[in-house]
């Protein structure tokens, strides 16, 4: 049996794989090539859509099927298949409606598998968009978008997140993501990364003691607690430190290469 057999080690992409410049260091690429030579699985655990992770030069690097949307969907990039897709479905249209005739000056980004649509655009969803070199459709009506949705992003104006959150507890499904910026994360009641990683494990039939996960923000909570040991960077959030197990290296000076280290030692 080789040292890392049905090991899985799921990272956090910005500001925990890569560095602050958007880089994944020598020693990271190293250190997963080790890993994943030795029995291990590897793979991504991000908020970003299949859109705006499939840009990424080193895909070749995930032996396991990425989470995107914050667990709602796996893909594989190897086989270029979804392994699982748990979006919001034809709930998702009246629920846009509603908060649309609530919220006229909030924009709606809805994201099928590989498309990327939008309602009421603004500036700040645009840049959203071309930043990652996303193409999207405008549309009027979310019924014109082909569903399931992978996640739904809400732009706020300044000082509006606040008032979309407080109408958003009131809804059964889907459920949202609380933050302190602008935008605001909408997925399938149910849907985190925590439920997206251990239902990718049991797809890879790893048991759940043979699971570990790494990341620095506040979205990455419910996975550091699912996993039974969790990495989080020197420099994460407050949220994220209080969820570890493990502190590692900051995410510029390779903090899944120290993670791996850390493996490295458990797994002898």
């Amino acid at each position: 049996m080789a040292k890392f057999d049905k090991v899985l080690l799921a990272t956090d992409f910005d500001g925990t794989l890569n560095d602050d410049r958007g880089e994944t260091p020598k020693s990271v690429l190293d250190a997963i090539r080790y890993f994943t030579a030795n029995g291990g699985f590897f793979t991504a655990s991000t908020g970003r859509t299949y859109q705006g992770l499939r840009r990424y030069a080193h895909t070749d690097l995930f032996n396991a099927p990425a989470l995107l949307s914050n667990g709602a969907m796996a893909y594989d990039f190897a086989s270029k298949s979804v392994a699982f897709l748990y979006g919001i479905g034809d709930e998702g249209v009246p629920f846009v409606h509603a908060l649309c005739e609530a919220f006229p000056d909030v924009s709606v980004e809805m994201y099928p598998f590989d498309e990327t649509y939008a309602i009421h655009i603004s500036p700040d969803t645009e840049r959203h968009f071309t930043n990652q070199g996303i193409p999207y459709t405008v549309v009027d009506d979310p019924a014109d978008v082909p569903r399931p949705w992978a996640k739904v992003m809400l732009g706020c104006p300044p000082g509006r997140s606040g008032d979309v959150q407080a109408y958003l507890r009131g809804v059964d499904d889907p459920s949202f993501l609380p933050t302190r910026g602008t935008f605001v994360e909408v997925l399938k009641r149910g849907v985190d990364k925590g439920s997206g990683l251990l239902r990718l494990a049991d797809l890879l039939l790893v048991p759940h003691t043979r699971v570990y996960a790494a990341g620095d923000g506040y979205n990455d909570v419910e996975m550091l607690r699912a996993a039974a040991g969790a990495f989080v960077p020197c420099n994460a959030s407050p949220e994220a430190l209080a969820a570890a197990t493990h502190v590692v290296r900051s995410n510029n000076d390779g903090a899944i290469a120290h993670a791996i280290e850390i493996l490295d030692s458990i797994y002898t």
